[in-house]
């Protein structure tokens, strides 16, 4: 039968103390309201001592909150437990979270106490914050540097003291996968009392191994994991939420573990605590980074298309998300190309379908991403019902702020190659008089219009210009990553129709 882990988030306390993710108390509390949506169990609000602005939004998560368990961490003094109280005891499920490291080289260098020390005012601070308060964890501290004998003899005793957790963090992200396991069996062997309370695990990520850890303890035994939304935390961060989560999800199969979490709210989770922030996950982040449900290699797409499970191990839809992303770029196939088209109501003929194709992989050699935009203008751009008399070969641009603009224009007209140079004010002028040299057409060009067909540096121009001939306006338009380019095009396609029209 699968076993309940319990998700202790501790964004609002050990992800607040990261750089840059401060939140101040609306936002504190926004955030709080978005992982009670989440279903977490505990909800670690801060660390109640810290500040005056941290005991504030402790105590406001804590009357806010009604279906999860609202904790406030504080070291094993009497003020810290007496202020952390202060700030939970509005809570309809308040927990009390003390510590006291545990570590050979804590013990020396930072506390200065001897093992037995530590030990007794472990006890004596449990006894003191049971006073307030039914459910009291226990953290040791640097624990995974620990003495697993010390540590088994300290939890037997805080847990006759009235704990009801005991977590083991991995407090600088030292340990390893197996290493974690074993140093947890051994603990849970050696006492005689640790399998009567929650075992909870509170990972880092100091060596990329946060999430494997806390899965090896839940292996071992572990029914609580302390995570973050989106890994936040100290140094390299914590065990992130949503990956601990979809493994358990995923891999039911083999792992045989469960928890309460609605993970259809775990993208609005992150989202949310990004625009709080202001630090971005990275496009390539495990479950809610951009790219995690993206496909551009014609291979996945081919094969997403045909059946999502051949390259999707978890729906988009189970985390929150609408759909997956079918990216078009330079490494997509023509049948990611095809359903593209279709989906943008297009009906095109096989031989329509490959010259757009053609020019779909001409334009993303030049920019990264093509956006529905760009396709439809390769579309528009392929409704040509004139023939083009003059095409253009190439170009070349002088241009600058203290020299006078020139531009050489090769065409072609009738497989011969014509070139002229003109000056004017500025490249797009300089080209247009230069075309007007070769084609030898009475002209005045009556409007020029600009625009960027999609975003980023890269996004194709398209420039629409318009000539008048014999009392008549002809509209060209043009496209390219190119400005000039694009509007030499777009001054090409108005020529082209005025000669058609002479036919």
């Amino acid at each position: 039968m699968a076993r309940q882990i319990k998700i202790f988030d501790t964004t609002l306390r050990d992800g607040e103390q990261s750089p840059g993710c401060s939140m101040n108390l609306q936002e504190k509390i926004q955030m709080a309201r978005q992982l009670e949506l989440l279903k977490v169990d505990v909800i670690e609000a801060g660390f109640a001592i810290a500040s005056s602005g941290d005991f504030t939004s402790v105590r406001e998560i804590a009357k806010s909150i009604k279906n999860c368990t609202v904790a406030s961490l504080a070291r094993a003094l009497p003020k810290d437990i007496d202020t952390a109280w202060e700030a939970v005891k509005y809570a309809k499920k308040p927990r009390i979270h003390t510590f006291i490291a545990t570590s050979d080289i804590h013990m020396k260098y930072k506390l200065k106490m001897r093992p037995e020390e530590v030990l007794e005012n472990a006890v004596h601070m449990v006894r003191y914050a049971k006073k307030y308060c039914e459910d009291i964890e226990f953290s040791a501290e640097d624990a995974t540097r620990s003495n697993p004998e010390f540590l088994a003899r300290l939890f037997d005793c805080v847990i006759k003291a009235g704990v009801t957790v005991i977590n083991i963090p991995d407090t600088v992200g030292y340990t390893t996968p197996d290493e974690f396991y074993n140093f947890i069996t051994t603990i849970r062997e050696k006492s005689d009392y640790l399998d009567k309370v929650d075992i909870s695990v509170h990972c880092h990520n100091d060596l990329g191994m946060a999430v494997a850890n806390t899965l090896a303890a839940v292996k071992a035994g572990a029914t609580q994991v302390e995570c973050t939304i989106n890994g936040i935390g100290e140094r390299a961060g914590n065990a992130a939420l949503e990956e601990i989560v979809m493994a358990m999800h995923t891999r039911k199969d083999l792992l045989d573990i469960y928890c309460n979490v609605d993970t259809k709210q775990i993208m609005r989770s992150s989202k949310l605590l990004s625009t709080i922030t202001g630090v971005q996950v990275q496009p390539n982040k495990a479950i809610v980074g951009n790219n995690a449900f993206a496909h551009e290699s014609g291979i996945h797409q081919h094969g997403v298309l045909e059946e999502r499970t051949t390259y999707e191990i978890m729906t988009p839809e189970s985390i929150g998300l609408s759909q997956n992303k079918m990216v078009l770029g330079k490494h997509s196939g023509r049948h990611a190309f095809e359903d593209r088209l279709k989906a943008l109501g297009y009906a095109l003929s096989k031989e329509e379908i490959m010259k757009a194709f053609q020019q779909f992989k001409e334009l993303a050699d030049k920019k990264k991403m093509i956006y529905d935009e760009d396709i439809e203008a390769i579309i528009t751009r392929n409704t040509i019902i004139y023939p083009e008399v003059y095409k253009l070969k190439r170009f070349v641009i002088n241009s600058g702020n203290t020299i006078t603009a020139t531009a050489s224009v090769i065409l072609i007209n009738s497989d011969r190659e014509i070139e002229e140079v003109s000056i004017g004010d500025g490249p797009v002028d300089a080209a247009f008089k230069a075309i007007e040299k070769i084609v030898g057409i009475d002209m005045t060009l009556e409007d020029y219009k600009l625009h960027s067909v999609t975003e980023g540096k890269d996004a194709q121009g398209e420039a629409v210009v318009k000539l008048k001939h014999d009392e008549k306006i002809y509209t060209g338009r043009g496209l390219s990553t190119d400005i000039v380019e694009a509007s030499i095009k777009a001054y090409l396609s108005s020529v082209n129709k005025i000669l058609y029209s002479k036919e």
